[in-house]
């Protein structure tokens, strides 16, 4: 935005009225800006533009109230420009609103208007009295510079708080460009523009502590559900990474579906929002459901108790054998001892056979066999004497049914437990008032359990239904659970593993597949490979060889 210079002299009314426009103008500006430094930079270069100065400064209150910080440092005619944020610009020492003992500075202009909250406008810092120009004038004879006239103004907020104070130095006559004072409109002009300037830097503070606060709540969740879980707690901080990664490959790319997406510095932001939260529902997921690493776990892993049953069983055996033993020498059939004793042995082995074999069986794993799940039944129908000396099955109906999962540790009604907790990350998050930036957080962070021919949960939404970011999540979370080496029920897959799977659901219209070929054309698997996973599992990737996978896949 360009600013016209205006007089310092005499007001006139068309004056006044350009006055007022540039003024407004100046407000509009500041309104709209939301860049912190790009708004810092806006006040002072609007400020010196308007009341026609040289040079001016732009400080900045800390937190404590006890000093005030050089943020912007401008100088027209030798050529400066500071600006703190800058690491290459020189770091300038801050001005102290109080001494050692607490006294008020009240030597500084700067720090004097800041305390007494008024302005201060002096036509000549040489002839000034009661403020120490000492520094100004070290300045002016290094730099052949000649500070005269100054302008300090202190910016109040709406509550009426400190935030800063702008000083403008050297008014220039227009037309001439001779050093004036500033004049009394020049001063009610910039008392203006300090005001308006300390609500804007305010209103933008207050925005951006909202937005930390926000997503310090978001990583509160995200903690919460990383001290309940360690496996889910991770997963909710590498899924949003990956889904970024696909997102801005997918903004770079004019391949396809994707020549004419773009995704804004919001929308991005707001599509990582919605990767934080994709599993918050968790939060109320039994533990022993999330973390149930072997298919008898539930607060403890329950194979223990069997393996106390079997330790029950030897012992029987072992007694029954005695008995018959001694029952034979007094019968006075000693000749049956050895078949005695080799069909104990027998049994023993075969318990010890069970037991290992219920043992492997616990880990769980992509399928079990029919005819292992009915080996199972045969061990549980073994009878074994109780603590109360009653006789009851080896294995329990609750026993039998998880011992018999076919695949994974979860028995179904555990697995919709799970998938519940997509009902209730819907539910959470709708229920918050999103500012407009972020409504579709709930819809991002929903979907990545749909699929793309409808057959996916809770909604069954179609790929049609769906926009882009939320099928992105979607790779994303499966992606991630399969080479996820964390998980207390499997070892993380490597890459080839994860892709041959991956394109498997692809080919089955799981996934999106113009998502999955960008997710396998770019490398965006070895770039995610490289911070997450383990140097093992970073195997050779055939690219041909992975199913569904369409580099020249056409729009469809």
């Amino acid at each position: 935005m360009t600013f016209c210079p205006l007089p310092n002299g005499p007001s006139l009314d068309e004056e006044t009225s350009h006055l007022i426009d540039q003024l407004s103008e100046i407000g509009i500006a500041l309104s709209a800006q939301k860049e912190p430094r790009q708004l810092l930079n806006l006040i002072l270069r609007g400020a010196k533009n308007i009341l026609n100065a040289d040079a001016g400064t732009l400080y900045l209150v800390d937190e404590a109230q006890t000093a005030l910080h050089f943020e912007i440092i401008a100088n027209d005619t030798l050529g400066i420009f500071i600006d703190e944020s800058n690491p290459q610009s020189p770091s300038l020492p801050p001005v102290a609103l109080y001494d050692d003992q607490g006294r008020p500075n009240t030597t500084t202009v700067a720090a004097y208007a800041a305390l007494n909250s008024c302005t201060v406008n002096i036509p000549d810092a040489y002839a000034a009295a009661g403020f120490d120009f000492t520094g100004t004038r070290k300045f002016d004879a290094r730099t052949g510079y000649r500070s005269c006239s100054f302008l300090t103004v202190p910016m109040k907020n709406h509550e009426n708080a400190l935030i800063g104070v702008l000083q403008l130095i050297n008014a220039k006559e227009p037309g001439t460009g001779a050093i004036i004072p500033f004049s009394p409109q020049s001063q009610r002009l910039a008392e203006s523009l300090a005001s308006q300037a300390a609500i804007a830097l305010s209103n933008n503070r207050l925005i951006e502590e909202f937005r930390l606060l926000f997503e310090s709540f978001i990583e509160l969740i995200a903690e919460a559900i990383d001290n309940k879980s360690p496996y889910t707690g991770k997963h909710c901080r590498r899924v949003p990474e990956l889904t970024m990664m696909l997102a801005e490959a997918a903004c770079r790319s004019n391949h396809g579906i994707f020549r004419n997406f773009t995704m804004t510095d919001e929308e991005l932001y707001e599509l990582r929002i919605a990767g934080l939260l994709h599993d918050c529902g968790k939060v109320t997921t039994p533990v022993h459901v999330i973390d149930k690493a072997t298919k008898l776990e539930t607060i403890f892993d329950r194979i223990h108790l069997i393996d106390t049953r079997f330790e029950v069983l030897k012992r029987d055996a072992e007694i029954e054998l005695l008995r018959q033993k001694l029952a034979a020498l007094e019968a006075g059939t000693p000749e049956l001892v050895p078949a005695l004793e080799s069909a104990y042995h027998a049994q023993i082995a075969q318990y010890d056979t069970d037991r290992h074999f219920l043992r492997t069986c616990n880990i769980g794993g992509e399928s079990m066999r029919p005819e292992d799940q009915e080996r199972v039944r045969r061990i549980g129908q073994y009878r074994w004497i109780n603590a109360n000396h009653q006789e009851e099955p080896f294995l329990s109906d609750n026993e039998l049914y998880n011992l018999t999962i076919a695949r994974g540790t979860l028995t179904p009604e555990e697995r919709q437990i799970i998938n519940d907790h997509i009902v209730v990350t819907i539910n959470m998050l709708e229920k918050l008032p999103y500012p407009k930036n972020l409504r579709r957080v709930p819809e991002y962070a929903g979907g990545h359990h749909e699929r793309m021919d409808g057959k996916g949960y809770p909604r069954g939404l179609t790929r049609e239904q769906m926009s882009i970011p939320a099928r992105m999540m979607g790779i994303a979370d499966v992606f991630e659970a399969l080479s996820a080496k964390d998980r207390p029920y499997k070892k993380g897959k490597t890459l080839s593993e994860c892709l041959q799977i991956l394109g498997k659901f692809c080919v089955n219209q799981h996934i999106d597949p113009d998502i999955f070929d960008l997710f396998v054309r770019e490398k965006i698997y070895l770039r995610y490979a490289a911070t997450y996973l383990d140097p093992d599992q970073i195997d050779a990737v055939d690219e041909r060889a992975i199913p569904g996978y369409n580099p020249d896949r056409p729009d469809l």
